[in-house]
């Protein structure tokens, strides 16, 4: 948990741990601050892909894989889940875990999964400005919003091809920054 820096507070190494830190110089609580734990899919249909156009920042209007940040008392596959129907309004099942993707510049672990629709119904939800399925050659390549969303479209259709085994990490050399807009 995350509280708000007041004046008290003074970065400083506290007692038996080994990172500097915000700790209240009154009462010693330390302001412990750790990664965004991102989960999401690579949800397919019949050999196609689920992909939402994003209605929000960052990267509106690029497309990405149902995926956002994992709520507090959530597990990862319940939260990926969630976010297949917060943006997709789509019942998913999940097979297993596809990859797990860092992101230290942003502070970010991104767990993602293998999903199927439960059923072949889906449409844009609050935070997608539309939903498609796409066959892999059809995928928009130059409009996806993230790295980690090309690197997970890969790797699912690496393991399905019966390729390399999941889970997949960061492509090796590859770099997390955004493309310029």
């Amino acid at each position: 948990m995350t509280y708000p820096l007041s004046p008290s507070m003074v970065k400083t190494i506290p007692d038996g741990d080994t990172h500097e830190r915000h700790v209240c110089e009154h009462c010693g609580l330390v302001n412990y601050q750790n990664p965004k734990i991102v989960v999401g899919s690579v949800v397919r249909h019949q050999g196609k892909f689920l992909m939402c156009r994003r209605a929000i920042e960052p990267r509106r209007g690029f497309w990405t894989i149902p995926a956002g940040y994992l709520e507090l008392h959530e597990t990862p596959e319940d939260g990926a889940r969630r976010e297949a129907l917060e943006e997709a309004n789509a019942r998913i099942a999940i097979s297993g875990l596809l990859a797990v993707y860092t992101v230290p510049r942003l502070s970010q672990v991104q767990l993602i999964y293998r999903a199927t629709l439960e059923k072949p119904e889906f449409s844009a939800g609050e935070e997608s400005l539309e939903v498609q399925l796409f066959d892999w050659e059809s995928i928009p390549r130059d409009d996806i919003a993230f790295p980690t969303v090309h690197w997970a479209l890969n790797h699912d259709l690496s393991a399905e091809q019966g390729g390399l085994k999941a889970p997949f990490g960061n492509s090796e050399g590859a770099s997390t920054d955004l493309p310029e807009d």
